[in-house]
């Protein structure tokens, strides 16, 4: 039986975040309904919610020669399979007609402890790549853009169930996630990486079995590779501060994480490291949509375009990912747009 736990809230400081230069990841979750259990010495009782969600990344190992297929059991599919040809022009998106739970503005579910990508700044801001991204789509709509925290394990069901217009957490789009959410084309793709402790046994991938104690975000893809594709027992946290402090105090033996986050949470002086990172690009990263708005999903990709065309995406993705090189098989937005 998998293994589980989730802890109470605790009050969290706003995360400030530098910008990164380490992996990047790609997040995304999967509707998973796991039973219970106590973790071994764990202090605080077990609760889950079930339901969709986000979070997740994959591929070529960064540090050797070899390759991973980190979504090997995560059912992804070439991106052309879904990426339109074109979107509706700007001057043709009917605002009136989006399905907004507030006319006007976008609601958004995000996340408050994910840097680079979606967290709070000092100043209680959301921000993040994925948040100011988003909020350069909303201008060129004339939208305002509003976000909402929220957990990954709630977030794809919560858009769908309409609490919210968008989610925006790095989303990684599956076609098991196409059966429950609507998804955007996409604005990016990404890693994953095992964290442990730096005098641990864990070096990377290849060294997690049976007896190692791993920690997952429930729901996400790194979930759905430790269980499905490693066929492991995988130790479930509610979110990635959760996950990084069992790895830091020895309650688990490695985590599974988006590499963006692991880089936002490892630090010098913990005793932790990023063991290995792993890439892919055949899965791209999306905001999610209820599957019954189209109208909303043309309009932020109409968005998106414009964004990429004008170079703001490519602004964007230098200010957060200062290191970072698109590869040169993977391209944002429709078909028609090219980044300048």
């Amino acid at each position: 039986m998998p293994r589980v736990l989730a802890q109470a809230s605790l009050p969290r400081e706003p995360h400030t975040w530098k910008p990164w230069t380490g992996d990047l990841y790609e997040s995304d979750c999967l509707m998973k309904n796991k039973a219970l259990k106590w973790l071994a010495a764990a202090p605080v009782a077990v609760a889950l919610a079930f339901s969709l969600a986000a979070c997740g990344s994959t591929g070529a190992d960064s540090s050797s020669t070899t390759t991973t297929d980190a979504l090997a059991g995560s059912d992804q599919v070439s991106l052309d399979r879904y990426t339109t040809k074109d979107v509706v022009p700007l001057d043709k998106i009917d605002k009136a007609a989006l399905g907004l739970i507030v006319p006007g503005t976008i609601t958004v579910g995000t996340l408050s402890d994910a840097p680079p990508n979606i967290f709070i700044d000092k100043d209680g801001k959301f921000t993040g790549y994925d948040n100011e991204l988003l909020r350069a789509i909303g201008d060129k709509l004339g939208l305002k853009v509003e976000f909402k925290s929220t957990d990954f394990s709630a977030l794809l069901a919560q858009v769908q169930n309409k609490q919210f217009d968008v989610g925006s957490s790095s989303i990684s789009t599956t076609d098991k996630r196409r059966e429950n959410v609507g998804f955007t084309n996409g604005y990016d793709f990404g890693y994953m990486a095992v964290v442990a402790k730096t005098d641990g046994t864990v070096k990377g991938f290849k060294d997690l079995t049976k007896d190692t104690r791993i920690a997952v975000v429930q729901g996400t893809v790194q979930d759905d590779y430790v269980t499905n594709t490693l066929k492991l027992e995988a130790v479930r946290f509610p979110d990635y501060n959760t996950a990084y402090s069992n790895v830091k105090n020895g309650q688990v033996d490695a985590w599974v994480a988006p590499s963006q986050q692991a880089t936002g949470q490892v630090k010098e002086g913990d005793g932790t490291v990023i063991a290995e990172s792993v890439v892919n690009t055949q899965n791209f990263t999306a905001y999610a949509v209820n599957s019954n708005n189209k109208a909303l999903v043309d309009a932020l990709n109409s968005g998106l375009d414009a964004v990429i065309a004008d170079g703001t995406w490519s602004k964007l993705t230098k200010e957060w990912y200062p290191t970072r090189e698109t590869p040169a098989t993977w391209s944002p937005g429709s078909k028609a747009v090219k980044v300048p």
